[in-house]
């Protein structure tokens, strides 16, 4: 298995398990910039995939989800499991295609 399935899958597990944190205020700034709520990030993650992977971070890789909000737009959430085991969700868009 690639090593990006296996991080989508903690990503997903620590998603499930509610073991997230927020980079606040940013994160909920730009959720509300794209009108999305957390379903949509839940809805993301679960059925979405990584599309890009940041390593330029000494904290640790970040990781760029695309999928479909719960409403069917396509929406991206940047995230990155902290050293602490935590999931940290640090942004969040819609893609206009």
């Amino acid at each position: 298995m690639k090593r990006e399935s296996k991080q989508l899958q903690l990503i997903r597990e620590k998603l499930r398990q509610r073991e997230y944190e927020f980079a606040i205020p940013h994160f909920f700034e730009e959720m509300a910039n794209d009108d999305l709520n957390f379903a949509d990030i839940e809805h993301a993650i679960q059925h979405g995939q990584i599309s890009r992977v940041f390593t330029d971070d000494p904290r640790g890789p970040r990781y760029e989800i695309v999928g479909e909000a719960a409403d069917g737009r396509t929406i991206a959430v940047v995230c990155r499991v902290k050293d602490t085991g935590r999931l940290l969700l640090i942004t969040t868009w819609e893609i206009y295609e």
